[in-house]
């Protein structure tokens, strides 16, 4: 436990007596040494003690957290050992009072503990008995009787214990002897007693020594002079009436106050007889600062601040004195015992403290270490402690004096970053003094908070035909942690559109959320989409959140209108025939386009341009219906040519030209399309007899729609105004869902035979996108419209297949609704 050789014999022999631990009461582990030890001295293993692995130490940080021991000692943390760092002197420490103990306290941290030990400090006999002043004169008459006792000085030795002051003794002489005299509290003092008359004309001055002796082995002492002047005159002392006087002060009596009033007397007569008090000889500077005497009365008078935690008993001797010659003089001893008042407010020491602490901190975390004390003695010095805010923090009892303030509530940084705790500290005296003392606590951030959306979807119109790498739309996110907590990135999760990944169409800047696109839309491929993005910041374990970002693509007039009836070849003329007995509104044609565009841009018209007659045709603008304005004459030539122009309703407007060329013929009842001569040669029996099948599931079918036809003419022409539409939309029309045969419609011509069928639905039409019914007051006819096929493809392969059905009827198409007009020949 102790390596180093010492050079005391005597400092050796102590360590070897004394130095032991134990555990007190409390369990804290004491240490006794004795003072004056070498720097370098082993006092214990501390880590041994606390029972903390050699190897831990460093982990856990053990330091001593106590001023006083940091001073005396330091801590080898190879060995966990407690060494002495600075010579120790009890007496400086704890002057007389017995036991010296010096607390020490110590940290652990990771976790956070704190342990107290007590080093005792043994007394060394390293002090000798020494006197106030090195010569005391006393002034006797030669008439003082044997018997008379004169006060000497007392000596002082800091040592305690068996080392203390023990004894006196005087030089060898003929007329005195050594009187000891005891105090109540041990305290021994010297008197000289008178054996012998003095005669100051056999020896009128007397040299003595007196010798103070302490108990240590071997023994100090220390010596004064004692010179005795023999005098011829004033032969009465004056006497006290108390050999000692006591009294009871709180530490708060004011200055002024009257202790107490002593009085001598003196027998003598004259100014041998008059008497004067004042403090003896060896009097403390600090008693006369504290106290007075009153030199003619003998009122002793409070003449300072009392202190009862400095301290607690005030002792000093008086002395009556007369006016003689030469003076004679009387003592006595005055104590005065000090009562603790309320006086000081208890101190708050913050020992530890932790600082950031974790949002996510459990109910119980140790944040700080806390003591508390109080200067006052009893109920006055007993402290109790109190924090706020009290629902998130509290205290929990430690060792000793100390607390632990620890959470009492869950924290949360995004409402509260930082907390200023109050420590109030309160005495238990009958009127409670108590003090303040605020701690702030940083509160660290944790990843416990997602990102949110700005808003919980979001809707972006995006015109078709962008460029590619435009930004459509921004989605922004926020974090209400820190840091990398708070740090976003956007990406967008996978998915499909039309069966393609959406990062094929858009990708996003993952530091700011925009969202650009990879390439153009076009509308009439792709109308909607959604592209799903996530929020993900940066912490561990990051947070995610995801929304979803609806786009929409707005039309643009970017298609011209596509002829579909008549069929030509670019640059080449459609040829029609009509009969020469062709009355007015004679129907010669119909021509029929479509625009790929919607809405506003698809709405197309028609205009004749140019004609050979300009007087025997024309075109309604929204049918396409090429019509005679007049009869036929013998004088018309027999070639007419006809330029249409269509134009869609868009802005900037397209448009398309067809070139129709019209023979005029006689015999021709009805109109042979071009685009029917390539399927003229199959046989006219097969045709017959497809028309025949046909005619007769059309007779069918009128009986059971015929009511329903009705109610729909009905109700839209009211509500039509100059030319009404009505819309019937597949599942909001009862009467429509409820049409078993609601694919195939007719239009009969007032002569009776079939002018044309509209087909809709089924395998032919699988492509339809919506089914509308309309009602033109511009035509003559009570037609319907009901598909809108996705492409100019379509309407040729629903033609093919009507061509392979009807292989002798012939087919038009109107608008991009799609009338599909069946003549039969």
């Amino acid at each position: 436990m102790y390596r180093r050789t010492m050079s005391n014999p005597v400092q050796s022999f102590w360590w070897l007596l004394f130095v032991y631990f134990c555990n007190d009461v409390d369990g804290q582990i004491r240490y006794t040494i004795p003072e004056e030890l070498d720097v370098g001295s082993v006092v214990g293993n501390i880590a041994k003690d606390l029972g903390v692995e050699v190897a831990d130490i460093p982990n856990r940080k053990l330091r001593i957290a106590s001023e006083a021991g940091k001073r005396y000692f330091s801590l080898d943390l190879r060995k966990g050992e407690l060494v002495v760092s600075e010579r120790i002197d009890r007496e400086g420490l704890c002057e007389q009072s017995v036991p010296c103990l010096l607390p020490l306290e110590f940290v652990f941290e990771n976790p956070l503990q704190l342990f107290r030990v007590e080093i005792e400090i043994q007394d060394i006999n390293d002090n000798f008995p020494s006197f106030l002043t090195d010569e005391r004169v006393l002034k006797i008459s030669e008439l003082v009787a044997p018997g008379a006792k004169f006060l000497l000085d007392n000596a002082q030795d800091a040592d305690v214990g068996a080392n203390s002051l023990r004894s006196y003794k005087i030089s060898k002489n003929d007329h005195f002897k050594l009187n000891i005299k005891t105090h109540k509290d041990g305290s021994k003092i010297p008197e000289l007693l008178l054996e012998k008359s003095l005669d100051r004309e056999e020896q009128s001055v007397h040299r003595l020594v007196l010798t103070a002796l302490d108990g240590g082995n071997p023994p100090r002492s220390g010596t004064a002079q004692i010179t005795v002047i023999v005098l011829d005159i004033n032969d009465n002392a004056p006497q006290f009436e108390n050999s000692s006087y006591e009294a009871v002060l709180k530490e708060n009596t004011p200055i002024g106050t009257v202790i107490l009033k002593v009085k001598a007397t003196d027998i003598d007569e004259g100014l041998n007889g008059e008497v004067k008090y004042l403090f003896g000889d060896q009097t403390p500077d600090a008693i006369a600062s504290l106290f007075n005497i009153n030199a003619q009365t003998g009122e002793i008078i409070v003449n300072g601040q009392l202190d009862y935690e400095q301290t607690n008993v005030h002792k000093f001797d008086i002395l009556a004195r007369d006016k003689g010659n030469p003076e004679m003089e009387g003592h006595s001893s005055v104590q005065i015992d000090i009562m603790d008042v309320n006086d000081n407010v208890p101190e708050i020491t913050i020992t530890s403290l932790t600082s950031p602490v974790p949002e996510n901190s459990t109910i119980g975390t140790v944040i700080a270490l806390i003591s508390a004390k109080d200067l006052d003695s009893r109920e006055n010095g007993k402290v109790k402690l109190s924090v706020t805010p009290s629902a998130l923090f509290k205290l929990s009892p430690s060792v000793s004096n100390h607390h632990a303030l620890i959470t009492n509530g869950l924290l949360d940084r995004e409402s509260y970053s930082e907390y200023n705790i109050e420590i109030i500290a309160t005495d238990c005296g009958s009127f409670a003094l108590f003090t303040k003392k605020t701690i702030t606590v940083s509160i660290s951030d944790v990843n416990d908070n997602p990102p949110v959306f700005s808003l919980p979807s979001y809707s972006v119109y995006v015109n078709e035909n962008g460029a590619p790498g435009e930004i459509l739309f921004t989605v922004s996110a926020s974090d209400s942690d820190l840091g990398d907590n708070a740090k976003i990135s956007y990406t967008i999760l996978d998915s499909k559109v039309q069966d393609a990944s959406v990062s094929s169409y858009v990708y996003i800047n993952s530091d700011n959320g925009s969202i650009y696109s990879m390439h153009s839309f076009d509308y009439e491929k792709l109308k909607v989409f959604q592209i799903h993005v996530q929020a993900k910041d940066h912490g561990s374990p990051s947070l995610s959140s995801n929304v979803t970002v609806h786009v929409f693509i707005l039309d643009q007039n970017d298609n011209v209108p596509a002829v579909i009836y008549p069929f030509a070849v670019m640059g080449s003329v459609s040829h029609q025939k009509m009969p020469r007995s062709a009355k007015a509104g004679h129907l010669v044609t119909k021509v029929t386009a479509v625009d790929a565009d919607s809405g506003h841009n698809a709405w197309v018209s028609y205009k004749l341009v140019e004609a050979t007659d300009a007087s025997l045709f024309s075109v309604n603008l929204y049918t396409g219906e090429v019509r005679t304005k007049r009869a036929v004459s013998e004088q018309d030539d027999s070639s007419h040519r006809l330029l249409i122009e269509i134009k869609d309703n868009g802005e900037p407007v397209q448009s398309a030209t067809v070139t129709v060329g019209i023979s005029l013929e006689d015999g021709v009842h009805e109109p042979i399309l071009d685009f029917r001569q390539h399927k003229s040669h199959e046989p006219a029996s097969k045709s017959n007899k497809i028309t025949f099948y046909l005619i007769v599931s059309l007779a069918s079918v009128s009986a059971v729609s015929f009511l329903t036809f009705a109610i729909l003419a009905v109700r839209c022409i009211r509500s039509s105004a100059s030319r009404a539409c009505c819309c019937v939309r597949r599942g909001d029309s009862d009467e429509y869902n409820n049409n078993p045969n609601r694919n195939l419609h007719i239009q009969l011509n007032t002569d009776g035979p079939i002018k044309y069928v509209e087909v809709l639905g089924g395998d032919m039409l699988s492509q339809s996108q919506s089914f509308r019914s309309c009602l033109s007051p511009v035509s003559e006819f009570s037609d319907f419209t009901f598909v809108k096929p996705s492409s100019t493809t379509d309407f040729k392969e629903m033609i093919n297949v009507l061509d392979a059905s009807l292989p002798d009827s012939a087919w038009t198409f109107e608008s991009q609704q799609v009338r599909i007009f069946h003549s039969f020949t």
